[in-house]
């Protein structure tokens, strides 16, 4: 007891003696809490209630479009080599689609003086389309699982007739005479060609003759950079003769490319070999700065007038 009274009598640092008289005894009643003097109480304002808002909303987006992700989404799309693959195609369709409306916008002039030129020249239309082979976007059987020839229910292949990729009308300026190839048939175009109109031949030098072909362009068909399409009857012929000829049809073919301001024209089937080993080069090391040196190195091609026929 005497340790006690001798510990009150004479508190420690950590200790506070308070007078008996602050004591009371009763029961616990609501009270506001005190303010400060002078001071109003603070209640969130209209910005703040706003900002609060905008957070929940966002965070239930965040939370809905994750779940969405995870739920919806194949894990095959998850693949960082794919969706590389997926946002390099993306960017490389949208150069392609600005790429191609400043050119249209560019040769304005030659839109309204060629036509002009080339009905003066020769009988028959300005423009000129063809069929030509694009990308093959079917690389193996669409069915999922194996079935036997006896649960095969299709009496035929969907496609009516392979022609190895996508087929499509090509738009160029007339270069030949009118029905160039009635008698002869689909046959190349040599150096010093009879059925190349005068002016057909330096549109063919200058590459003028393939600005229509931004159309084309913009409607999906073919890119800015890639390999030179083909026609059908040839597309057959060489994939035979040429090795990993298919090859080039993995991806659009192009307005321009690596193989067209390298080796110009095919002429023959030697050509086509190695105009094959510049389109598989550009395919494995396609970037967008390699498109930009591609589409840089033709504007001297289309000055100079290397590889035309």
């Amino acid at each position: 007891m005497s340790r006690i009274s001798n510990q009150i009598n004479h508190p420690s640092d950590t200790t506070v003696a308070m007078p008996s008289r602050t004591f009371h005894y009763g029961s616990a009643a609501g009270a506001a809490a005190p303010s400060v003097v002078g001071l109003p109480v603070a209640h969130p304002d209209l910005a703040l209630r706003l900002k609060f808002a905008v957070g929940e909303i966002l965070g239930f987006l965040f939370v809905l479009a994750s779940t969405g992700y995870i739920f919806v989404v194949p894990s095959s799309l998850s693949r960082p080599a794919l969706m590389r693959a997926m946002i390099n195609r993306l960017v490389k369709r949208t150069l392609d689609i600005i790429g191609a409306s400043i050119g249209i916008i560019l040769c304005t002039p030659f839109w309204m003086i060629l036509p002009i030129v080339i009905k003066l020249n020769s009988n028959g239309p300005v423009f000129y389309t063809q069929t030509r082979v694009g990308i093959n976007r079917r690389r193996k059987n669409r069915r999922c699982f194996p079935v036997s020839q006896g649960d095969d229910r299709r009496g035929r292949e969907r496609r009516r007739e392979n022609y190895m990729g996508k087929p499509f009308k090509v738009i160029k300026f007339r270069t030949m005479v009118q029905d160039a190839e009635k008698l002869s048939g689909p046959v190349w175009a040599t150096k010093n060609d009879a059925r190349i109109t005068k002016v057909g031949r330096f549109l063919r030098k200058t590459r003028l003759d393939e600005i229509p072909q931004f159309i084309n362009v913009l409607k999906g068909d073919m890119a800015l950079v890639g390999p030179r399409p083909e026609r059908p009857s040839f597309v057959r012929e060489l994939s035979s003769k040429v090795e990993d000829y298919s090859g080039r049809l993995d991806v659009k073919p192009g307005l321009t490319g690596l193989a067209q301001i390298e080796n110009g024209y095919d002429s023959s089937v030697a050509s086509v070999a190695e105009k094959v080993r510049f389109d598989l080069q550009y395919i494995r090391n396609w970037s967008l700065w390699y498109d930009f040196k591609i589409m840089f190195k033709t504007v001297i091609v289309v000055f100079t007038g290397k590889g035309a026929c």
